[in-house]
């Protein structure tokens, strides 16, 4: 009897069959199928959803999806040397206090007149960020690091009027791909070409030759990234500056922004747009997000009027005796231009934006500094560590920040079999790179950052001497 009993959850007040069949009615259809008409039978899921049966009980609710993600295995449970864009940082507890506070957690899409704290964090966001990277203007961020790129080279594209970047071979795929995305296919109208600069085999650094090669009177810009993906600091910074500057292209930095703590930040040496991932200023890992991509650039117009992106700004009150937050250049973001839009941009991660506002406020430039000297101290002990065991080769060496690439060739073992070895021991090794990268051989890139001890990368040591035996 109670099988064939009709569920109503008491949340959803509409599923009420008596409601269903009204709302039904009003619009002419006889039933839920008539909506579907419009899909065709082939895209139609042909099967029941494999779901176990409703839980009428909250609590048996609860264990039975605590259940299922008691499957995980988490950076609290593991050992972990993951890197690769989504880092493991220390977040301290007063930022998820912060941002669980009604007034940040709730606010999702108010005005100045409304979310006041949340206008007035973001542009305290805006500040911290512009003095870490000496830059006047910062957006807020939008989705992730490849899309704040994404747009810069539009942005570049426009300025210019030229249809070429070039970017460095060492680049993440999934940024590039999402690089490819937005500049479109050769095949459609204003497209921007791609081309990839190489590197120099022994440091990893831009090809300064090769890049001399590329760069033509259609380089609307050049992007490189220090670190990169694989943790090289580049050196050359100025002489890349220069060259795009002298061809009349924009120079375009990614930066993962932890590293400023002790390296030199982008517009010191030339940068026009700055971008990067604002993940390691208070985001947990959450199983590969959150992340955030900003842009910032110099107080100039031709900067400024290109931005898709949100950017929000202080003045007085009308009666002169306070301040107050607001959106400026609205009017140039697709909320108002609609579909003549420069970029596409839509929710994004305020909350984030907001963890990242209260993390650089805790840390403040000595914090950065002393974060910035313990992740290199402990990432270069970890490779001088690891480089002592045998048919074990550190590619690229010393000039890295946070990741380095080890080799395996030697070993006779492939990354993915070394990886499962040590998973048994409750580590998670480096990120296999030999399929984005096969001319580096069977190698894999390992991420050290301050939460890591000496005790635990000399615990990888062993466990990694035990499974190449």
């Amino acid at each position: 009897m109670t099988k064939n009993r009709e569920l109503v959850h008491p949340y959803i007040p509409n599923s009420v069959p008596e409601v269903t069949n009204e709302m039904l009615k009003e619009i002419g259809a006889k039933s839920v199928e008539d909506l579907l008409k419009g899909i065709p039978k082939r895209l139609r899921f042909k099967r029941s959803l494999n779901l176990p049966e409703p839980f009428l009980v909250e609590m048996e609710l609860r264990n039975h999806v605590e259940e299922i993600l008691s499957k995980n295995k988490t950076c609290k449970d593991y050992l972990s040397f993951l890197g690769a864009g989504c880092w493991q940082h220390y977040v301290p507890a007063v930022v998820d206090e912060i941002i669980h506070r009604a007034e940040f957690l709730t606010a999702y899409a108010g005005n100045t007149y409304s979310d006041l704290g949340k206008w007035q964090a973001f542009f305290e966001f805006q500040s911290m960020m512009g003095e870490l990277l000496e830059m006047d203007v910062v957006s807020l961020p939008t989705f992730d690091w490849g899309t704040a790129v994404a747009f810069a080279i539009r942005m570049s594209s426009r300025m210019t009027g030229r249809n070429e970047v070039l970017v460095p071979k060492i680049i993440s795929p999934e940024r590039l791909s999402i690089f490819q995305n937005f500049c479109q296919s050769k095949r459609a109208p204003n497209n921007i070409d791609i081309n990839l600069v190489d590197y120099d085999s022994k440091t990893g650094s831009i090809d300064l030759d090769d890049l001399k090669k590329k760069i033509s009177s259609k380089t609307a810009a050049v992007y490189i990234e220090n670190p990169s993906y694989l943790g090289i600091i580049e050196s050359n910074g100025e002489e890349i500056s220069n060259l795009a500057h002298n061809n009349g292209s924009e120079f375009i930095v990614g930066i993962d922004p932890i590293s400023l703590g002790i390296l030199n930040p982008p517009a010191e040496y030339g940068a026009d747009i700055v971008c990067g991932n604002i993940q390691p200023l208070g985001l947990h890992l959450n199983f590969g997000g959150g992340v955030g991509g900003f842009i910032a650039s110099r107080d100039e117009s031709k900067y400024v009027s290109e931005y898709p992106l949100h950017l929000v700004s202080i003045a007085k009150t009308e009666d002169k005796k306070g301040f107050g937050f607001g959106f400026c250049s609205f009017d140039q973001t697709l909320y108002i231009t609609r579909e003549k839009g420069k970029d596409f941009t839509g929710t994004t991660v305020a909350l984030w934006t907001i963890a990242s506002a209260v993390y650089l406020s805790l840390m403040g430039p000595e914090g950065l500094r002393q974060i910035g000297e313990t992740i290199i101290q402990k990432s270069h002990y970890a490779a001088q560590t690891l480089s002592k065991i045998d048919n074990l080769e550190i590619i690229f060496s010393p000039n890295f920040f946070k990741e380095f690439v080890v080799n395996f060739d030697e070993t006779g073992k492939k990354v993915d079999e070394i990886n499962k070895k040590l998973l048994t021991k409750k580590i998670i090794g480096g990120k296999n790179i030999a399929n984005e990268f096969p001319n580096f051989g069977n190698s894999a890139l390992y991420c050290i950052t301050e939460m890591h001890s000496k005790k635990d990368i000399d615990r990888l040591a062993a466990a990694l001497e035990e499974v190449l035996k």
